[in-house]
């Protein structure tokens, strides 16, 4: 038969692709989220960009699994640079990334054949960590499959709690333009910790149990959305997604947390604290010197719409209604731009809307957000979605130093900066130092503070919030709150990170975003008087024994405590409602229970000193 193509119109094609740069040597493979749980990863490349010796963009993660192999691969052309203990972290984690390099983690590797005996062999196989590599002999299909199993302990005077986790994974690359990947990971809490009735509020529905993560608790633990459980709580985690990508870009349709702005401890633009999100994403990188991201996402508002609702047959000749929830949405950009090694920057915008359907405008990547917006709204007097703006730079002025900071803008007047006017922009800044290499090589100090401003996230619309989940998309601390952090960290031998670590944690006056009030909310002084603090020193050894598998032990005090303001209560200011929204105003002592409650787990009030360890596959 003839073929479909003719000799000039293979050589046709061959040329298109050669001018669209499609050639299989520009090819990145495996275009793949790596989870940002996998932090023994993050940090190793962290410390070889402070250190200089490659250049990694942190203002935007996660990174895909062939950016981690490129950069390793950047690293070991430069090995005369690089110590004898982070030269076996790297053949280390170069085994974890081998398919991205078309080739087999050097472990158990065998042909396989088809069952047929004619059949020449097609493929080879690895077994490694546990996980099955497959990868075909043209290297057109590419495929990793991997359990995932792990279990955390925490104790302490209130008791023992147990953390465990199992599912699988897998990940899929055809024909060097297509990856496919998806992982389950089901999740339990439970434990004596959690079901002490001394411990309950008397608010709290004990039939739900004890919380080690809520939407309102200030803490740095990933947001989850529990299924009903009498004894903590359970939640299932399913993520995954489909990439088509070539070596400029890429498009994607995925589930996955992310994490936008530069931060070593938690960002205060996209932090990943919500729980991960449905997204159409885009990502564009021409040249080493400017990378675009953009992604359109689903959110969940947890606010019923009562024009929306199902009705059950619930009992014989009963039926019950059941609301559902308003949609709610997220478009966000950024652009990032590296002029030089030693400086980046990036600058975006978004917006959260909630419409009946997606607006086909915010699916623009290169837009401005808040223009569009008015364009939509304004012309009817309606209210305007909510917009916000940011901005992340890292500057490395020596060899060994870099310097970060990221700032989120929910509103911005020039006539706020002046002395004369009370009023406040609310905005977020975070800045921070890494400090590593020297004097002590596999030695760094890092330090983060950051300041959030009275009304920084929220909105006077509860379905415009910055939030998904209800769990803040911004830093876990929220509005009027600042984080200082630092930490000391060595990984004296392959695989081995110890690290000692102090937080300290202030949250001042609450305020809700009241519309009417609002220039009086944000004319009050910020910072002015703590209503809860945390102050937590720990103590952490992470050994990864083989590629994603590793064990860890934490030794945490922690000090969590909520105090009383005594000033008169501001027109939106919580000091807990009534039932009607009407303020309680509480004080004294029921006042600090009432936020001691609202921001800190059961199981870390007061003074604590815990115990926790664990081992994980598949982190």
């Amino acid at each position: 038969m003839r073929s479909f193509f003719s000799t000039s119109h293979k050589y046709a094609v061959l040329a298109i692709m050669s001018i669209l740069g499609c050639q299989l040597s520009f090819i990145h493979a495996q275009h793949i989220p790596q989870a940002l749980e996998y932090t023994e990863i993050y940090d190793f490349i962290e410390e070889l960009s402070s250190d200089g010796i490659i250049l990694s963009n942190a203002a935007i993660k996660p990174y895909t699994r062939d950016q981690i192999a490129r950069l390793l691969a950047e690293a070991q052309s430069k090995d005369t640079l690089l110590t004898r203990r982070q030269k076996d972290d790297l053949q280390f984690y170069l085994q974890d990334y081998a398919l991205e390099q078309d080739t087999l983690p050097e472990y158990y590797s065998y042909g396989h054949r088809h069952v047929t005996q004619w059949i020449t062999p097609i493929s080879n196989l690895s077994l490694a960590d546990p996980s099955l590599h497959m990868l075909t002999k043209d290297k057109n299909f590419k495929m990793r499959i991997r359990p995932i199993l792990g279990m955390d302990l925490y104790a302490n005077k209130k008791g023992l709690i147990t953390h465990r986790w199992y599912g699988a994974e897998i990940q899929m690359d055809i024909a060097h333009h297509l990856s496919i990947w998806g992982s389950l990971r089901d999740n339990s809490w439970k434990g004596t910790g959690l079901l002490k009735d001394a411990y309950y509020p008397k608010d709290v529905d004990k039939r739900h149990g004890a919380r080690i993560t809520k939407p309102d608790y200030l803490n740095n633990l990933p947001g989850v959305q529990y299924k009903e459980a009498n004894y903590g709580g359970d939640f299932s985690d399913s993520r995954g997604g489909i990439s088509l990508y070539t070596w400029w870009g890429s498009i994607s349709v995925q589930r996955e947390r992310i994490q936008w702005g530069d931060a070593q401890h938690c960002s205060n633009i996209l932090s990943s604290h919500n729980p991960a999100v449905p997204m159409v994403t885009l990502q564009l990188t021409p040249c080493k010197w400017f990378q675009f991201d953009y992604f359109h996402a689903w959110l969940v508002s947890n606010v019923l719409d009562s024009t929306n609702y199902y009705i059950e047959n619930y009992e014989e000749g009963v039926t019950k209604i059941n609301y559902r929830p308003y949609n709610k949405f997220m478009a966000a950009n950024m652009f990032t731009f590296i002029p030089c090694k030693y400086v980046q920057f990036s600058l975006g915008n978004s917006i959260v809307y909630a419409e009946r359907n997606v607006q086909a405008a915010y699916f623009i990547p290169i837009a401005f957000f808040k223009s569009l917006d008015h364009l939509l709204t304004k012309g009817v007097n309606s209210e305007n979605q909510n917009s916000q703006a940011f901005a992340s730079i890292s500057v490395r002025p020596t060899d060994h130093l870099r310097l970060h900071g990221s700032f989120f803008l929910d509103e911005f007047k020039l006539s706020r900066l002046k002395k004369s006017n009370p009023e406040k922009n609310p905005i977020s800044y975070l800045v921070g130092f890494n400090w590593s290499g020297w004097p002590v090589r596999g030695l760094s100090l890092r330090g983060e503070f950051m300041r959030s401003y009275i009304a920084s996230y929220t909105h006077s619309i509860a379905v415009l919030d910055y939030t998904s989940n209800s769990y803040n998309m911004g830093h876990y601390m929220r509005d009027n709150a600042q984080s200082v952090f630092v930490q000391l960290a060595y990984r004296p031998v392959r695989s081995l990170r110890l690290t000692l670590d102090y937080t300290h944690d202030t949250k001042y006056n609450v305020y809700d975003y009241v519309r009417r009030n609002i220039s009086n909310i944000i004319a009050q002084n910020p910072f002015n008087e703590k209503t809860w603090q945390n102050d937590e020193v720990n103590f952490s050894a992470v050994y990864e024994v083989f590629n994603n598998c590793y064990a860890h032990l934490n030794l945490t005090y922690n000090n969590a405590r909520a105090l009383a303001p005594t000033s008169a209560r501001v027109e939106g200011e919580d000091r807990d409602w009534n039932a009607d929204g009407t303020s309680k105003e509480l004080n004294g002592t029921d006042l600090e229970n009432y936020y001691l409650n609202k921001f800190s787990p059961l199981y870390f009030q007061g003074q604590n000193f815990t115990v926790t360890c664990g081992l994980s596959f598949g982190f």
